[in-house]
C-alpha cells in the first residue's frame, strides 16, 4: 500500500520544483483551497511536518486511524508518513515543514525508534498553559517568513526552535513519562549553544565552561548520549551550514572558511574533505549539476506527459 503513495516535498510539488530549503511556512488554507480542502495521501521521505489548527475542523488520517481535529491543537507528521487532510472552508492554522535532520538540533531528539516525533499524533492544546504562546510563535514563525526583515532568519529558527521544545515537553507530559534525563538537558543545552556560537569556533573548553562542566565530563555526556564527541557535534553543525553555503550562494570557497570562523582557507578544505570525502569545490559542483539533471529530467517527464 505505502509504495502506491505519493512521494512529495510539499503537497503537489515533485521533488526539485522547490529545491534547497530546509524550512517552510504557509497558511493551510492557502493549499488546501486549491485542492477543494482535502489534501489526499502521500508521503514526504526527509521531512517533518507541524500543522498548528487555530479554528475550524477537518481529520487528520493516518491509516488505517482517522483523527479528528479540534482546536487549538497540532498535528506531528514523520517522514514516510502516510497522510491526508480534510478541512472545513474556514480552516484556520498554519502549517511548517522542515528537514527532519534538522530536528536535533533543534532540541527536537528524533535519534531512537521511541521518540515522540518519530510517531505520528495529534496533540490537543485545550488545556495547555503554552496554548497562547504557541499562537503567538507560529504566528511570528509565519511573519518572519512573510514579511522579512534584518535578523529574520535568526529569528525564525529561535521561533521554530521554541515550538519544537515546548512540544517536547507538552508530548512528554501527556504521555505521564519520566522527565528527560539530566544527561540529555544538557547535551541538548550543548547543541543549542552550538547553534549560536559555531562560527566563533569554540573550543570545547570554552563550551565546558559556559555549562559548567568539565570538558572530560562534557565529552563523556556527549559520548553517552549522542555517540560521538563534543568536536564532532561542532563540526557536524559546521559542514551543514557549509553544505547550505557551497550550495545556494556564489561566494567563494575562500569566504565560506571566513564566514565559519576559518582562519586559514586551505583548514577549512582539509576538515570539509575529511569528513565528506570530497573538496568544497567538487562538493559544490556535484549538488548544482545533480539539481541541474534532476530539473532536466522533471522537464523531460512534463514534455513526454504532455505529448
Amino acid at each position: 500500500m505505502s509504495d502506491q503513495v505519493p512521494i512529495y516535498d510539499l503537497y503537489g510539488e515533485r521533488r526539485q520544483e522547490r529545491p534547497g530549503f530546509w524550512v517552510h511556512c504557509e497558511t493551510i488554507a492557502s493549499r488546501s483551497s486549491t485542492y477543494h480542502w482535502e489534501i489526499g495521501l502521500h508521503r514526504h521521505d526527509i521531512f517533518q511536518q507541524f500543522l498548528y489548527i487555530r479554528d475550524g475542523s477537518g481529520d487528520a488520517i493516518f491509516l488505517p486511524k482517522r483523527l479528528a481535529l479540534s482546536p487549538p491543537c497540532i498535528i506531528c507528521v514523520p517522514p514516510r508518513t502516510s497522510h491526508g487532510f480534510r478541512f472545513s472552508r474556514d480552516i484556520d492554522g498554519l502549517v511548517v515543514t522542515l528537514l527532519a535532520d534538522r530536528l536535533p538540533l533543534l532540541g527536537g531528539g528524533a535519534q531512537q525508534p521511541d521518540d515522540w516525533l518519530t510517531t505520528p499524533r495529534l496533540v490537543s492544546l485545550r488545556s495547555s498553559d503554552d496554548a497562547a504562546y504557541f499562537d503567538e510563535t507560529f504566528g511570528r514563525r509565519h511573519r518572519e517568513v512573510r514579511e522579512p526583515k534584518p535578523g529574520s532568519n535568526e529569528l525564525a529558527e529561535s521561533y521554530l526552535k521554541t515550538m519544537v521544545l515546548l512540544l517536547n515537553r507538552l508530548v512528554g507530559s501527556e504521555a505521564a513519562g519520566p522527565p528527560k534525563s539530566v544527561k540529555l538537558a544538557r547535551v541538548q543545552a550543548l547543541e543549542n549553544l552550538i547553534a549560536s556560537k559555531f562560527r566563533e569556533q569554540w573550543s570545547v573548553t570554552q563550551y565546558a565552561d559556559a555549562l559548567r562542566l568539565t570538558p572530560t565530563h562534557l565529552n563523556r555526556l556527549v559520548r553517552e548520549v549522542r555517540g560521538v564527541t563534543v568536536h564532532d557535534l561542532v563540526m557536524a553543525r559546521v559542514l551543514e551550514e557549509a553544505r547550505r553555503l557551497l550550495v545556494f550562494t556564489t561566494v567563494s570557497v575562500a569566504t565560506v572558511a571566513e564566514q565559519l570562523g576559518f582562519t586559514d582557507a586551505a583548514y577549512f578544505i582539509r576538515c570539509f574533505r575529511k569528513r565528506t570525502g570530497v573538496t568544497p569545490g567538487h562538493y559544490r559542483e556535484a549538488e548544482r549539476q545533480r539539481i541541474r539533471d534532476a530539473a532536466q529530467q522533471d522537464i523531460a517527464l512534463t514534455v513526454r506527459t504532455a505529448l
